[in-house]
């Protein structure tokens, strides 16, 4: 066993700084060398999004302790580089001990002299990013793993403008965190004295209210939300998380009458009891939604992520009669293509609108985007990154903001927020569905219909896990092969360009011309097919994977998916 390794399980084992609980944790797997290994061989990194990293006890994993000493970190970049005086604003879903990791964090900033705004119940990311935004902060964190399996837990971190941290912030944050040597540095206060001092408030209904106001703000056809509501069915799912009270309160207050949240995943549960995965990419967590969809003849089925980002979909078609999938590709070029199409048409889009996504989303939205006139910007792979495009905006009063969109199952309407908002997602969702079938259509019908209009894209991922030192070095070596010899053709499609963004150069590869890829370093590469297929590679920044994104055009959909199966063997062949 490495040296540091028995030299920090030593510690943790023996210090009176870490409680009882955490030592019988560590007693129980002493003899077992690969688990203390992987528990101390590295700190849990803090990365671009903050931490994530199962719960337990060791310095490679989610704990008080390491939570504490990254929140010490943060508190110290703020003191030097932000407004100490503005605050922190905390929120945590569902999962284990997030309410307590949550506390932790605002305790340890107030005993920084930093006021901490913590929320008085689990609330969703979008309402944290509202709430970091109202109350004027410095900064943010949500306690949250997202869409992870139940044993993970996480750490978001987001600056004043309300989006996740980006440069210069994400690596100045980083570097502090990382210069907290030892717990010794860590501070924190009780609770009943931060609460006396006034660094410690809590926030509640105030926040909830405004942002339901904020929310509603995005509705364009409220006369037809009014005429329909009765005859539109609603099938929700929670997953057990943080949107069941933002959500049903939304479409309530909208007007809709029939929503029916599936019981069994209502409350919150942070074992996710009912699903091997609390995620609305995963088909087998709507087997009980679909259940109770069948039952009730819903329209459509949504279900939201614990902490509320994300959106996913079924929608009836009415043809088969059976309920079909979509990505998150699909759902948000759904309602964004609604959003700016009726925004046209009812003469309330703003000046010089922009319309956002990511490198790795549909090229699909490029196509709706020009034909409604939208300036049209692609960022790199991370919600976070449309966000700062809003705030971009802002600073140089040069485009509005309308909508943007993550392939993974992730939108905004609006600027309330500056991070994906399932809520928002789930209220324009229900106003589209209510608008089209008042036409005699369901979302299903209007996805075709588009498709029909722009060609049939359709995209999809492939996701290697690979664990532990040796899974991180595998990952290491597939993208520096790629990236020494890069492919000058995927099956029939020819790469007309390769982008290396860690280098920053994109060269054509007919005319080798070189150019910048104008967007900031990061361990992606991408490949520009012809026909306006494409595909993508890039370790994951949260999980042990290395994740490939692909997507291609066809003429229908049973033309889509050959070609989608035909490029994803193709991309195969690289791992």
């Amino acid at each position: 066993m490495d040296k540091r390794v028995r030299e920090q399980f030593s510690y943790w084992l023996n210090d009176p700084y870490f409680d009882d609980k955490t030592k019988q944790e560590l007693l129980a797997i002493r003899n077992d060398e690969k688990e203390v290994e992987d528990r101390f061989y590295k700190d849990l990194t803090f990365g671009t999004g903050g931490l994530r990293g199962v719960i337990g006890a060791g310095t490679n994993r989610m704990n008080l302790y390491v939570v504490r000493k990254a929140t010490q970190g943060l508190a110290n970049y703020i003191i030097r580089n932000g407004d100490p005086k503005k605050g922190v604003a905390i929120s945590y879903d569902s999962r284990r001990y997030s309410d307590v990791f949550a506390k932790e964090t605002a305790l340890c900033l107030a005993a920084n002299g930093i006021k901490a705004y913590l929320s008085d119940r689990l609330r969703p990311v979008p309402e944290e990013s509202f709430a970091l935004r109202y109350f004027h902060c410095q900064a943010g964190v949500e306690i949250t793993a997202s869409h992870n399996p139940p044993e993970y837990n996480g750490y978001k971190v987001y600056w004043e403008d309300g989006a996740q941290i980006t440069p210069p912030h994400d690596s100045g944050i980083i570097a502090d965190v990382n210069a907290v040597a030892s717990f010794d540095e860590v501070k924190t206060m009780s609770e009943q004295d931060a609460l006396a001092q006034g660094l410690l408030v809590y926030f509640g209904q105030e926040i909830d209210d405004a942002y339901m106001e904020a929310l509603k703000k995005q509705i364009i056809h409220p006369e037809v939300i009014r005429e329909m509501a009765d005859d539109i069915r609603i099938v929700y799912t929670p997953f057990h998380g943080a949107g069941l009270v933002p959500v049903t309160r939304v479409l309530k207050e909208l007007g809709f009458r029939h929503v029916y949240v599936v019981p069994e995943q209502r409350d919150p549960d942070p074992d996710f009891t009912t699903l091997e995965y609390p995620n609305p990419e995963d088909p087998k967590a709507f087997t009980l939604a679909l259940k109770l969809a069948k039952e009730k003849d819903a329209d459509i089925v949504l279900a939201t992520d614990p902490d509320a980002d994300r959106l996913g979909v079924y929608c009836r078609d009415t043809k088969t009669g059976e309920y079909v999938g979509f990505t998150g590709n699909m759902s948000g070029i759904l309602i964004g293509e609604y959003i700016l199409r009726e925004r046209t048409k009812t003469h309330t889009m703003p000046a010089n609108p922009a319309f956002v996504t990511t490198i790795v989303t549909t090229n699909l939205a490029r196509r709706v985007a020009e034909k409604y006139g939208c300036h049209y910007v692609e960022t790199l792979t991370g919600f976070k990154y449309i966000g700062e495009q809003i705030h971009r905006f802002e600073e140089n009063h040069s485009y509005n903001y309308v909508f943007g969109l993550e392939e993974s199952y992730g939108c905004l309407a609006g600027t309330h927020s500056r991070d994906k908002d399932a809520p928002v997602a789930v209220m324009m969702l229900c106003e589209a569905a209510a608008f089209y079938k008042k036409q005699g259509l369901t979302l299903w019908n209007q996805m075709q219909n588009i498709y029909r209009e722009y060609g049939c894209y359709k995209e999809t991922q492939i996701a290697v896990t690979m664990k532990g030192i040796e899974g991180a070095e595998k990952i290491k070596a597939i993208m520096e092969k790629i990236r020494k010899k890069p492919p000058k053709s995927f099956a029939h499609w020819k790469v007309e360009e390769f982008r290396d963004y860690e280098t920053g150069i994109a060269k054509d590869l007919e005319t080798e011309a070189e150019k910048p890829t104008g967007l900031p370093k990061s361990n992606v590469l991408y490949f520009a097919l012809d026909d306006d297929a494409w595909c993508c590679a890039r370790p994951s920044g949260t999980e042990p994977k290395i994740k490939f994104y692909l997507g291609v055009r066809g003429t229908d959909l049973s033309d889509a998916a050959a070609k989608c199966d035909e490029l994803t063997e193709a991309v195969r062949a690289l791992i």
